[in-house]
């Protein structure tokens, strides 16, 4: 016979299901292991020719606007 609702015990730890988690986890980390290589080769390969440069902090733009607009200032200041 199947359990009520009104019987559950609610949500409690699977504790055979985490096992099983960690395990392939670990399973598809050590396959993955061998391509470390050359997954750092291709990630270095698009930041450098692929990916965007990061983009600018407001502060620094906030600086180079100001410095830009005292030298172009009529009177110097």
């Amino acid at each position: 016979m199947s359990t009520k609702v009104s019987e559950s015990t609610g949500y409690v730890p699977n504790l055979q299901m985490s096992a099983f988690g960690y395990v392939m986890a670990a399973a598809i980390a050590l396959l993955l292991l061998p391509a470390l290589p050359v997954i750092a080769v291709v990630w270095l390969l698009w930041r450098a020719f692929v990916a965007e440069d990061p983009p600018e902090s407001s502060y620094e733009r906030w600086r180079t606007e100001t410095a830009d607009r005292e030298r172009n200032s009529p009177n110097g200041a």
